[in-house]
C-alpha cells in the first residue's frame, strides 16, 4: 500500500509538471501543436515495448472500441490543454479531475452498471464544488472553464471505454492503440497551424511528452501494487502540486472559492473512486 501510494503521488507530480509545460508552451504555440507533440513523444517512448508484444500481441478484434476510446481521450486532451492555457493551472487540473463524478452515469448508460445508492450524495457534493470553481453568476465566470469541464466529461468517457476494453484486451495493447491513433489524428491539423518552435521550446515540448509518459507508467505501477480504491485517491495530489507550480512559475494562486470547490471535488472524487473501484482510471 505504501509503495502504491508513493508511486501514485509521483505520478501526480509528473502530471502537474506536464500541465506546467503545457502552459509554458501554449504561450507561443497553438493548442493542436502542443497536443501533437505530447502524443508523438509519448508514442516514441512506447515503441521499445512493441517487439515484446509481437504481431499477435497487437492483433485485436475490437478496433472500433479502441477508436472510440482513443478519440474520446484525444478530445479530452484538446479541451484540457486549452483550459490550461487560459485558466489557472490549478483550476484546469481541478476541473479535469472532476471526471470521477461523470463516470458512474456514463458506466450506467454504456455498460449497464448500477450506480451504488450511497454515491448520489457524494456526486451532488462534487457538483457543488464544480459550481464554486466555475463561479457562474458572480461576475467571475470564465467561459473557458466550460471547456475544462468538457475535458472531464470526455476523459470519463475514455476511462469507461478503458474499463470495457480491459475485459478482453491487455493494458499494453490499449495504451499502444491510443498512442498510435491519437498521434495520427492530432497530426492532421498541423499543416494549417504549424509554427516552428523557438529553440528553447523544443525542450519544453519534449518534457511534456516525457512527463506524461512517466506519469502514466507510475500510475500503472501504482495500481499493480494495491487496489485502485486505496491508491486511486492519491492522484489528487496533482492539485496542490499544480497550485504550487502555478504560483511559482506564473504568479497565479487559486482564490477562496476555487479552494473551497477544490476540497469538495477532491472529497467527492475520492468517494467515487472508492465505491467504483472497477472503473477507476486505468492505463
Amino acid at each position: 500500500m505504501r509503495r502504491g501510494a508513493l508511486l501514485m503521488v509521483a505520478s501526480a507530480l509528473f502530471f502537474a509538471g506536464m500541465g506546467a509545460g503545457v502552459k509554458l508552451a501554449s504561450g507561443t504555440l497553438p493548442n493542436p501543436m502542443v497536443v501533437f507533440f505530447r502524443n508523438a513523444v509519448g508514442l516514441v517512448a512506447l515503441l521499445p515495448l512493441v517487439p515484446r508484444l509481437g504481431r499477435g500481441g497487437l492483433a485485436t478484434r475490437h478496433l472500433g472500441e479502441h477508436l472510440v476510446r482513443s478519440l474520446a481521450g484525444l478530445a479530452a486532451m484538446y479541451c484540457f490543454f486549452y483550459a490550461i492555457a487560459h485558466l489557472r493551472l490549478a483550476d484546469a487540473v481541478l476541473l479535469n479531475y472532476s471526471l470521477p463524478l461523470f463516470m458512474p452515469m456514463i458506466a450506467r448508460f454504456w455498460l449497464g452498471e448500477a450506480v451504488p445508492p450511497g454515491l448520489w450524495r457524494g456526486l451532488a457534493l462534487g457538483f457543488v464544488g464544480v459550481g464554486l470553481i466555475l463561479k457562474p453568476g458572480l461576475g467571475l465566470f470564465n467561459p473557458v472553464a466550460l471547456v475544462g469541464l468538457a475535458a472531464a466529461v470526455l476523459a470519463a468517457l475514455a476511462q469507461v471505454g478503458v474499463r470495457r476494453l480491459t475485459e478482453t484486451e491487455p493494458a499494453t495493447r490499449i495504451v499502444f492503440y491510443f498512442g498510435v491513433i491519437s498521434t495520427l489524428v492530432s497530426a492532421i491539423p498541423l499543416a494549417r497551424v504549424w509554427r516552428t518552435p523557438a529553440p528553447a521550446l523544443w525542450g519544453t515540448l519534449l518534457a511534456i511528452g516525457l512527463c506524461a509518459t512517466v506519469a502514466q507508467l507510475f500510475l500503472t505501477r501504482a495500481y499493480a501494487q494495491a487496489p485502485a480504491a486505496q491508491v486511486g485517491p492519491f492522484i489528487y495530489a496533482s492539485v496542490p502540486f499544480a497550485a504550487l507550480l502555478d504560483g511559482a512559475l506564473f504568479g497565479l494562486w487559486p482564490d477562496a472559492l476555487s479552494i473551497a470547490g477544490g476540497v469538495l471535488v477532491c472529497a467527492a472524487g475520492i468517494l467515487t473512486l472508492r465505491q467504483m473501484a472497477p472503473t477507476s482510471p486505468g492505463p
